[in-house]
């Protein structure tokens, strides 16, 4: 299981360092893919393997399925931690995330979450300012 926050520089070659922490779950070879509200997502290839089942059970016939499942296909790369623990993601990735210099790399329970700082801070004071909010409508999904 992912957990926690973890700041980290990406170079000008799209370098970034995984958490320790991370690594071993993560394996020596993972999906980074378009994630939602502005992030990368980051599968283990279990988790990856999981998802992509789900995924197949999407109805073809539906256009937001057909969408969706072409946005998060069309931009998944596999990525391979090097000897420093770092992966590179590709051009594409990082515009899409708007990543610069500093970065965070978070554990969201299966999987990691790549937020530029920018929208990392932004997402957690507009989350911090209704966490109570949020937190009483978990009761619709049985939490």
């Amino acid at each position: 299981m992912f957990m926690g926050e973890y700041q980290h520089n990406i170079d000008a070659k799209g370098r970034l360092i995984m958490p320790a922490k991370f690594r071993e779950e993560l394996g020596e070879r993972f999906i980074v893919t378009r994630g939602m509200d502005g992030c990368l997502f980051g599968y283990p290839q279990k988790e990856w393997a999981v998802l992509e089942e789900k995924l197949r059970e999407l109805p073809l016939a539906k256009k937001d399925a057909r969408a969706f499942t072409r946005f998060f296909y069309s931009a998944a790369t596999e990525c391979e931690l090097d000897k420093q623990g770092r992966i590179n993601i590709p051009q594409t990735l990082r515009d899409h995330a708007k990543l610069e210099k500093p970065c965070y790399v978070i554990g969201v329970s299966g999987r990691i979450e790549i937020w530029s700082e920018e929208r990392w801070n932004a997402f957690s004071d507009e989350a911090e300012e209704s966490f109570d909010e949020i937190a009483e409508n978990m009761i619709d999904f049985g939490f």
